[in-house]
């Protein structure tokens, strides 16, 4: 597993760099970077997490040839398929959708970072794996039926229990509802227990509200239409 550093990315051909897709993903990121810097009190930071879900493996190699080390799936299937075809690209993965009790010895196998983490039983079964990934816990402060993360009020208890099974937690992830008075108190809320439990990633932003999130505190922005553009179905390119 590739760990949490920063990811040496390979030298590709000069014609790759002609390729239309990585100039246009190239300039989309230069734009994210912009507005990184517009916003954080410390730009360099705050990691780009480049969402590839229903994109095919052109997103992923067109991220990495623009120099993004981090790569997001929401789908295990999608997720040992892309990985697999890669091959040696020197990538992280992470692994963001909610995980389902069956499939996590899927997860554990070919995800580098696993969010979403936000169960007792997650845990559990993520320690009687022999692979060891990173994880972030999900907090959940929209109280909706149906939203993936657990209450702030129950990420110490998992904190403690995933130390306690010798899992390597690091930080939390956090999306928000829809609307800036909604993402500034996710994200605050976010980053001070963040802070109280001594977890040093805050993974929170995405295309819509990465600025107040990187404002106030974010270490890793998830974004996939900012620069891939619009999804339109799976495995296509807008």
């Amino acid at each position: 597993m590739t760990s949490l550093t920063s990811v040496a990315m390979t030298t590709y051909p000069a014609s790759f760099a002609k390729d239309p897709l990585v100039a246009r993903v190239a300039a989309n990121l230069a734009l994210v970077r912009a507005r990184i810097g517009a916003s954080a009190p410390d730009p360099e930071r705050v990691r780009v997490v480049a969402v590839t879900k229903t994109f095919g493996l052109e997103a992923v190699l067109a991220a990495a040839a623009v120099g993004l080390g981090d790569v997001g799936e929401n789908y295990v299937d999608e997720l040992e398929s892309k990985r697999a075809q890669a091959g040696a690209t020197p990538l992280r993965w992470h692994y963001l959708g909610a995980l389902q009790t069956n499939k996590i010895a899927r997860v554990c196998e070919c995800a580098d970072v696993i969010c979403g983490v936000s169960r007792l039983r997650e845990l559990e079964r993520i320690a009687a794996c022999e692979a060891r990934a990173t994880l972030y816990l999900q907090v959940d402060f929209t109280g909706a039926a149906g939203r993936n993360g657990a209450p702030a009020s129950e990420i110490e208890g998992l904190a403690l229990r995933a130390r306690s099974l010798g899992l390597d937690v690091r930080g939390l992830m956090c999306v928000a509802a829809p609307g800036d008075f909604a993402a500034r108190a996710a994200f605050s809320s976010t980053a001070r227990l963040a802070d109280e439990l001594g977890l040093v990633e805050r993974s929170m932003g995405m295309t819509e509200d990465l600025e107040i999130a990187c404002e106030l505190g974010s270490t890793e922005v998830r974004v996939g239409r900012a620069l891939f553009g619009p999804r339109v179905s799976p495995g296509t390119l807008a």
